[in-house]
């Protein structure tokens, strides 16, 4: 598979370009997304998705083949080295179809739409998504990737294409009534009635669900392919803390050290891929998004309040390392993703031979690596098209550094000390190696999430650095990524634009009130309610409650899609019930509580059927059950707030005095110092009690958990 492509041309050089591309590029040269420039060379006539695609197919009476992807998808590259390359398929697309690219990452509306209709019709879907539409947008035929030429019960371009122009050239009606009925099954998708309040026994039983799929020996909740899903550990950690047990902490311990440990995290750069392909997390799937780190992150930093565990710490600071260094803009915008491959395979960059290892090292040196992290002659690391060997190993840990340590006779420390040495060696030479593809456009969603994670890690590890990253990318956000109180949705190479989805604000939302528990500044408050009444008003679902994904001005879709299911990444409506429930805390706007609980109505029936499905939506429900606690500081506070962050509180809010905040929160307008001593102010479920002065009393107070009634 070629990883060569013709280098683009300037941005001079493009705006001399015909519409079309010219003779050497097609539409997609125009373009800002990485995935879409990965085709601009395609000998395929692709346009973007808009109006002139949907005009052309009208004029010329063709149906629209839409394919859907992301930059750093390997099936992706696969399908585009087979048919998109190819002389033979793209004649026959430009003959018959008119070509649409989506990048899923910009557009996840129109992904969303198109992959239910793919899991409808074929019960499974992935990417590249295929979807063929009539002029109506309406998919009658979906899938997933196809090669050129059929093999393994799989069809190929050259049967397909020329197939459905038959089907479209004489059974047109049969086309259109097949997509009628799959409208008519994408909008009641849309339409589920809305259920009764989610009891508080579905906590239980989606913990006994996860309980029912953990895996003792290796961690994680599946058996292959195993994701990270950071919101299972998260969800576990609050039942954990309301069930007074250590078996929901254990499993959470279990699966974050076998992952730090697994060929899933990247022994030599840091960071985690995006899953593994085995049950014991060895062989990943090579690419790295940055939604991984930034929910890993969080996970991480909620086990360490809990556990007090260094290692657990470490790992999220390793994480946070290679953020800092390998995906953060120089503006302090975080980029998306990186690739699985590199010089046409998959892996290649991240993979070693005992020989390679040899001539960074010294022997002593070497020795150590090769026979911790499991650098073995003849390798371990197999093909993934074809299961053999390569003879390349992937750096992995068969058991805990701190056993390792007490295994070979040195101090923990010093064995620490040592890898890190031995790592950093490694990792300029790695550098030296061709590079994945990153992806560097930004977008809204995912910085969200990594801004609450840069602002959790600088309030619980103490990190003013962190929650300075965060500062940073926020100022990025506001500054690129608005167009007057409106968000938008991707920024690349220092443009701007597409319109925002929930997603977007959701994500945004969390980070800002990330960064208001971390440094406690009144304006990122004041802008998470500006960003919610937004959402409430051009994103709700007036009927039926919870949110649509798309606002109520977008009209290119031929549904308007609203989702709940927690998967690789939480949903929009699972991170709003949230956000909403804690800043009816904040301010005391009950409001804000009612619209949380419209969420937990509108997908009721939907979550009753799978529990453990969304778990994302199950914290936010967790809360809503929860004893809550508001906490006001005023004063010389800052050893009371130091205190507060190393405990795990996920009921409490926590609010500080400082000019502007009773804009927000009137509530806290007489709570004030007494005597210009620390003081705080703690209510419990509407009831406040009497002043705190003493740090290690109000930990204590906080600390405490309580049985509660929904409030």
């Amino acid at each position: 598979m070629s990883q060569q492509r013709p280098t683009l041309p300037s941005p001079k050089t493009r705006a001399q370009l015909p519409p079309d591309g010219g003779p050497n590029w097609n539409r997609l040269v125009f373009e800002l997304s990485p995935y879409l420039l990965q085709h601009a060379a395609n000998p395929v006539d692709w346009y973007p998705w808009g109006q002139a695609a949907f005009d052309r197919a009208k004029q010329e009476d063709k149906p629209i083949f839409l394919s859907i992807g992301y930059a750093t998808c390997h099936w992706c590259h696969v399908m585009e080295h087979e048919s998109f390359e190819d002389p033979q398929v793209a004649s026959l697309l430009n003959q018959y179809f008119v070509a649409v690219k989506v990048d899923r990452e910009e557009r996840p509306d129109i992904d969303a739409i198109y992959m239910t209709a793919c899991q409808a019709a074929t019960g499974s879907g992935g990417w590249p998504l295929t979807a063929i539409l009539n002029h109506d947008l309406k998919p009658f035929f979906v899938g997933t990737y196809f090669p050129k030429l059929g093999h393994y019960n799989r069809p190929g371009m050259m049967d397909l294409l020329p197939r459905i122009h038959e089907l479209w050239s004489h059974e047109r009606l049969q086309l259109n009534q097949a997509a009628e009925r799959m409208s008519q099954h994408l909008q009641q998708v849309t339409q589920i009635p809305t259920g009764d309040m989610l009891p508080r026994e579905l906590l239980q039983e989606a913990f006994t669900q996860l309980e029912a799929r953990y895996d003792k020996q290796y961690g994680g909740f599946s058996q292959a392919p195993k994701f990270p899903t950071p919101h299972n550990l998260t969800f576990l950690l609050r039942m954990a803390r309301s069930q007074s047990s250590h078996v929901g902490v254990e499993m959470v311990l279990h699966t974050l050290k076998a992952m730090r440990n697994g060929g899933i995290f990247d022994q030599v750069g840091f960071g985690f891929h995006r899953y593994a392909t085995d049950d014991n997390w060895l062989l990943p799937h090579f690419e790295k998004m940055l939604y991984d780190q930034a929910l890993l992150v969080i996970a991480c930093l909620e086990t360490f309040q809990v556990t007090h565990d260094e290692a657990i710490a470490q790992i999220a600071r390793d994480v946070l390392t290679y953020v800092s260094r390998d995906m953060t803009d120089p503006a302090g915008g975080f980029y998306s993703a990186e690739d699985a491959d590199s010089e046409g395979e998959e892996g290649k960059f991240y993979v070693w031979t005992p020989e390679s290892v040899s001539r960074t090292l010294s022997a002593e040196d070497a020795k150590l690596f090769c026979d911790l992290f499991q650098i073995i002659p003849g390798g371990n690391f197999r093909d993934q098209a074809t299961g053999a060997k390569t003879g390349e190993s992937i750096p992995h840990l068969k058991e805990n550094t701190e056993l390792i340590a007490k295994r070979i006779g040195l101090g923990f420390s010093e064995l620490n000390i040592k890898i890190d040495k031995i790592r950093r060696s490694l990792f300029v030479d790695r550098s030296k190696r061709i590079h994945p593809l990153k992806d560097d456009k930004v977008l809204t969603d995912w910085n969200g999430l990594m801004i609450a994670a840069y602002a959790r890690a600088g309030r619980v590890l103490a990190e003013p650095e962190y929650v300075k990253s965060a500062e940073r990318a926020w100022f990025f956000v506001r500054s690129n990524l608005m167009s007057g109180e409106h968000l938008l949705k991707r920024w690349r190479n220092g443009e701007a634009g597409l319109p925002a989805h929930l997603e977007d604000y959701a994500f945004t939302i969390w980070g800002l009130l990330e960064l208001y528990a971390a440094n406690h500044d009144p304006d990122h408050l004041k802008s998470a309610i500006k960003l919610t009444d937004t959402v409430i008003t051009e994103f709700g679902d007036f009927e039926r409650g919870g949110f649509f994904q798309t606002a109520s001005d977008h009209t290119d879709l031929i549904v308007r899609h609203k989702d709940i299911y927690d998967g690789a990444i939480p949903s929009g409506n699972s991170v709003m019930a949230q956000n909403l429930l804690w800043l009816s805390h904040y301010t005391g706007n009950t409001n804000y509580r009612d619209q949380a609980w419209g969420v937990f109505k509108a997908f009721s029936n939907q979550v009753r059927r799978y529990p453990s499905g969304h778990t994302q939506l199950l914290s936010a429900l967790w809360y809503a059950f929860a004893p809550k606690k508001e906490v006001v500081l005023a004063g010389p506070v800052e050893e009371m707030v130091h205190r507060l962050n190393r405990v795990y509180t996920p009921e409490t809010v926590v609010l500080v005095h400082k000019p502007g905040l009773s804009d927000s929160a009137p509530f806290v307008a007489e709570q004030r110092a007494k005597g210009h001593k620390a003081t705080a102010y703690v209510c419990r479920n509407f009831s406040c009690q009497a002043p705190i002065y003493d740090a290690d009393e109000l930990v204590r107070a906080v600390t405490e958990y309580e049985t509660g009634a929904l409030q």
